[in-house]
């Protein structure tokens, strides 16, 4: 589309008596602000891509403002500390904060798809809170770079040596699968967040056997012509793989956490031309840039990190496990049936039961699902063991401190901009901290609302159609041709089903 090469500014202007005044920044909650900041690692709250410059550039993609016309908000300590309060479920042991329309496994999936996205190993103070000149180590693209890393070629750890490269690594261990590990025990894979917990590590698992189970596909009669004439297998696997997790990501993930209208009036299914196939189209009226896509940090700070509302204080990986904390103050190397906590080797009997997570058998009554999108956090991510968060232990006041650091504007200046009508609460503050104005407004239906689903659901169908490897841009009228419930769809469900990891008659994988 012409208009998202014009301009990085979004197409409605803030009126200028909407704009709030920004504290001066030599008083004394910005000096407190400026406290050295620890990543964490779990459940997707690194940093995503504010932590250090790139000691390489062949990732290569810039932060910065999806609304760089509006002032940035910072909130007084008082305030941060009592919404930090507020979001304590409170009813821990009761289940009224559950989604029951939406599986446990998207919270995953998620994590993910951030890991896919974002990724770039200095603090962010010492940028002096400046996105702009922040490089992302990781490209801002769905091409799921934290799966096959830069390639057999120059990372053949990552590959089977007698496939010739075509194949990934996966360990197998008195016939539990894991992720290939060094003799330390942590997982060789592209990035090294998806070995964070256990769940995430079957998600990566899952990924590379889809690898696999491709390269098995299309040695099968009829196939071969899915390889393109400029392909080898390999790089026709890839590209498969990667096409039906863009349609997963676009077609199942992003009506799952964004409002049904927003996702529609971003993302159009109809023909080219008159008569022609159906075909992925794309209408951003906010998310612009000159030459490349940029990650915003109203995406990357702010409206992403809605998942940390959805995850459950523990889950059932199978029926031998049972019920696990996500994870405790125990380290996981010490005590490895304490907790799903990752960076170790998948225990004996610990292989996930992906029908727990996504629906992959009819009528499952084992299936889990994540908590509401709302302003409520599970008790563990308010007291952080130390080695998941030094110093600060609550995540939302983490979140919040992360968001005043960068500058973001108050989630009523961006409402304004977009031309909705800010929400209005008695307990709301105005002018409200983004990522707590996005998880108000998403309470109603639990489900990303005007602001945040627009920032979200821009940012993702740009990302992919402005991907010259994706199939958004080279083949938009494409419909994946694995096999699924639904002949041209592909979900969640088919993808663990094509994969063979974790379900019910799992196939042999060979590494």
């Amino acid at each position: 589309m012409s208009d998202t090469q014009t301009s990085t500014e979004p197409k409605v202007s803030v009126p200028a008596q909407a704009a709030k005044e920004s504290p001066v920044d030599t008083s004394a909650q910005a000096a407190a602000l400026q406290e050295p900041d620890v990543a964490i690692g779990e459940h997707g709250f690194a940093m995503r891509g504010l932590q250090r410059l790139p000691s390489s550039p062949i990732f290569s993609g810039r932060f910065g403002r999806m609304f760089r016309n509006l002032e940035p908000f910072l909130p007084d300590l008082q305030l941060i500390d009592r919404l930090a309060r507020e979001v304590a479920e409170p009813n821990p042991e009761g289940g009224e904060h559950e989604d029951r329309s939406v599986p446990a496994g998207y919270t995953f999936l998620g994590q993910f798809i951030d890991h896919d996205l974002t990724f770039d190993p200095t603090s962010s103070f010492q940028r002096h809170n400046d996105p702009d000149a922040l490089v992302n180590f990781r490209s801002p693209r769905f091409d799921l770079d934290c799966l096959y890393g830069r390639g057999p070629a120059d990372q053949p750890y990552l590959y089977a040596r007698d496939s010739g490269g075509e194949r990934f690594r996966i360990a197998s261990r008195d016939g539990t699968l894991d992720l290939p590990r060094d003799e330390q025990g942590l997982a060789l894979i592209g990035d090294p967040r998806n070995d964070e917990n256990l769940i995430i590590s079957h998600v990566q698992l899952t990924m590379l056997a889809l690898h696999n189970q491709t390269v098995d596909w299309l040695s099968l009669p009829g196939n071969q012509e899915h390889i393109h004439a400029d392909e080898d297998v390999f790089t026709a696997a890839q590209r498969l793989v990667r096409w039906h997790y863009q349609w997963v990501v676009l077609h199942d993930f992003l009506p799952r956490i964004v409002d049904p209208d927003i996702v529609a009036d971003v993302v159009v299914r109809e023909p080219l031309v008159p008569g022609g196939e159906p075909a992925d189209q794309v209408r951003l009226g906010f998310f612009h840039w000159r030459e490349a896509p940029f990650m915003p940090v109203e995406f990357s700070v702010a409206a992403y990190r809605f998942g940390h509302s959805t995850v459950r204080s523990s889950y059932t990986l199978n029926s031998r496990v049972g019920s696990k904390p996500i994870f405790t103050e125990q380290p996981a190397q010490q005590f490895p049936h304490a907790h799903l906590g990752g960076f170790r080797p998948l225990p004996e009997g610990w292989q996930i039961d992906w029908a727990r997570f996504f629906p992959t058998s009819e009528g499952s009554d084992q299936l889990q699902f994540n908590r509401k999108i709302d302003r409520f956090l599970a008790p563990p991510l308010l007291d952080l063991p130390p080695d998941q968060a030094k110093g600060i232990s609550n995540l939302a006041k983490r979140n919040l401190l992360r968001g005043a650091r960068l500058g973001l504007p108050s989630g009523q200046d961006v409402a304004r901009t977009l031309g909705v009508r800010p929400l209005v609460a008695d307990d709301l503050p105005d002018p409200a901290p983004l990522w707590y104005y996005i998880l108000r407004e998403a309470e109603p239906k639990s489900r990303l609302g005007p602001v945040g689903g627009r920032i979200v659901a821009e940012v993702f169908a740009g990302l992919l159609h402005d991907d010259p490897s994706s199939y958004l841009c080279n083949a938009p009228a494409w419909r994946p041709v694995f096999d699924a419930a639904q002949p041209g769809e592909f979900t969640m469900t088919d993808l663990v089903n094509f994969a063979g990891v974790g379900v019910a008659e799992q196939p042999a994988q060979r590494s």
